[in-house]
């Protein structure tokens, strides 16, 4: 496995597993499957693993997974504040304390502003002080890294990029249409600045 630095000198895998998918066995997710292809992984040297609060049932099973085999600190989570359902500065402590409580941690590496299309998403969470609230849990050590996921067009995200000192931002970026989304534009702007990791995620891999 090659490994790349982030921005604090962190060393990521530089293939993420994502946990968006694991496979249903009926309504829920298929614990016993998840937790060989999780540990494959591990094994394999994957350090990196992308779940989020919208990802029905995944968090808890990635933590879970983790915790029976006793390896949170094999790894790198990164997990998302689901911004869209965000109404107050109470909702934002009382969705990461869930997080948390899900993934069996005290800590996340890395957190997200889930799915930003626009400037305004920011502003949204800006007027419920999250950035003080940012503060306040970098400084406890519950964040490692705070950044965002994207999905608007590459004007846009040049734009987002600009609006904090984000530590890592996560795109979806696919070979063969470099223009969609974030795209090379973006890709290249990100990359270009020394305070940026970029996780990039194929078009088949949605945020």
């Amino acid at each position: 496995m090659k490994y790349r630095p982030d921005k604090n000198g962190t060393m990521i895998s530089q293939l993420g597993y994502g946990c968006m998918r694991f496979t249903k066995k009926g309504p829920n997710i298929d614990f016993e499957k998840a937790e060989r292809e999780v540990m494959h992984a591990i094994d394999a040297g994957v350090n990196y693993f992308d779940t989020a609060y919208l990802y029905s049932g995944s968090e808890a099973c990635l933590g879970e997974i983790l915790q029976k085999h006793n390896c949170r600190d094999k790894v790198l989570i990164a997990t998302k504040l689901p911004q869209i359902m965000i109404r107050s500065a109470k909702a934002i402590e009382k969705t990461f304390q869930e997080e948390l409580k899900r993934l069996q941690t005290d800590y996340v590496d890395y957190y997200l502003m889930h799915m930003f299309t626009d400037p305004r998403d920011w502003e949204k969470l800006q007027s419920f002080g999250i950035e003080e609230w940012i503060r306040k849990h970098k400084e406890d050590g519950s964040i490692r890294n705070i950044g965002f996921s994207f999905h608007g067009d590459s004007d846009t995200f040049l734009k987002v990029l600009d609006l904090y000192d984000w530590d890592i931002c996560q795109i979806q970026y696919n070979y063969l249409d470099e223009t969609s989304q974030a795209g090379r534009i973006g890709l290249q702007a990100a990359a270009a600045n020394a305070k940026y990791s970029v996780r990039r995620r194929s078009r088949s891999a949605r945020n």
